[in-house]
């Protein structure tokens, strides 16, 4: 399956030192259509079933709690090639290894407050989209 949307997440992280703005200034000039947007607490209900692939993992408990600590900027973005496009624009998971340029490089800290998320492929893009933007057709 493939298609030209995928979806991205703002973390607490990011949202607490102000940098929702020039993240999505970055995501538009890269040439991301942003189709759906909104600004989210996730309950901690919320975030242990979006990272449920995760729950057998030793971070897990604290990714539920990080994720859960301030707001979320959830969104769906729409480019051609999306999800590869996307996820070469954030960079790596670790900051230290993103490459100059990227949102991560530029925003995030550390492995676990990386700033941003980026799905991984066109079907967790789907998936992911659904779960934050439920009743909208997102695909």
């Amino acid at each position: 399956m493939i298609t030209n949307r995928t979806f991205t997440m703002i973390k607490p992280d990011a949202v607490e030192k102000g940098n929702i703005g020039p993240i999505i200034e970055k995501i538009t000039a890269a040439g991301f259509k942003i189709i759906a947007m909104k600004m989210v607490r996730l309950s901690r209900a919320d975030a242990r079933a979006f990272y449920a692939i995760h729950k057998e993992k030793s971070f897990f408990n604290d990714l539920v709690e990080f994720m859960t600590s301030g707001p979320i900027v959830a969104a769906i973005l729409e480019k051609q090639n999306a999800v590869d496009d996307f996820r070469a624009l954030i960079g790596a998971t670790n900051p230290a290894e993103a490459a100059e340029g990227t949102i991560r490089k530029m925003f995030a800290t550390s492995i676990s407050e990386n700033a941003i998320h980026g799905s991984d492929s066109n079907e967790n893009a789907l998936i992911e989209s659904n779960f934050h933007f439920a009743g909208r057709e997102v695909f």
